[in-house]
């Protein structure tokens, strides 16, 4: 038979005896009432860089859908699946979010891979080539600025990524009509791994800021 890795079930117990027990009212609460989350967080699925754990959240805050580098699609409602489409529209339409914000972070792989495609693919169907494609114009612009360094090269396109699914986003019918009404608000961010710092867009500007912290 086989059994979860024991590091998960360590965690797990761990889990059971500290913020489950702590929090075993709103747990009890969830599951009766429902999740009525007000923020969707699209994110990178990158290991080093989970909302959850950098915005503080609680349990059935955060309505999270990650994927490679944080890529919103733009709307195809044709016959192929669509993971991040169908969240999308799960958390606009049913759950009634409120924000949608997406997170990028410093140094993505699929942002990598972006800016050197002529790397060998990591497998052969490349799944992560085809799906980075979405950016591959703007990666080609940025890669060909050879007055910045690999690293600037990297952070800008990061933070171009970010900028193309927000504007994906609004060829989704039921983010514009929301948005146009007021009811629905766009949010871009960009988390730096090594200094946890988070940068926040500036919707008029485009540019990233860093928010004041008591």
């Amino acid at each position: 038979m086989s059994h979860l890795p024991e590091k998960l079930l360590q965690g797990y117990r761990n889990f059971m005896k500290g913020r489950y027990a702590a929090e075993r009212d709103r747990y009890r609460e969830l599951a009766r009432e429902g999740q009525s989350p007000e923020t969707l967080v699209i994110a990178c699925c990158d290991s080093r860089s989970a909302p959850e754990t950098i915005f503080d959240a609680s349990p059935g805050e955060l309505f999270v859908v990650r994927n490679v580098a944080n890529l919103v699609p733009p709307y195809q409602p044709d016959s192929h699946f669509h993971a991040t489409s169908a969240a999308l529209e799960f958390a606009v339409q049913s759950l009634k979010v409120k924000n949608i914000v997406v997170m990028g972070h410093g140094r993505c792989g699929g942002i990598r891979a972006a800016l050197d495609p002529a790397a060998e693919p990591l497998s052969p169907g490349d799944f992560i080539g085809k799906w980075m494609g979405m950016v591959a114009p703007a990666a080609e612009i940025v890669s060909g600025n050879t007055m910045m360094t690999s690293v600037e090269r990297q952070t800008a396109l990061e933070r171009i990524s970010i900028r193309f699914s927000l504007t994906n986003l609004r060829t989704f019918p039921c983010v514009s009509i929301l948005e146009k009404k007021g009811r629905l608000t766009l949010h871009g961010a960009w988390f730096d791994i090594s200094s946890g710092e988070l940068w926040s867009m500036n919707p008029e500007t485009g540019d990233f800021e860093r928010p004041e912290l008591d």
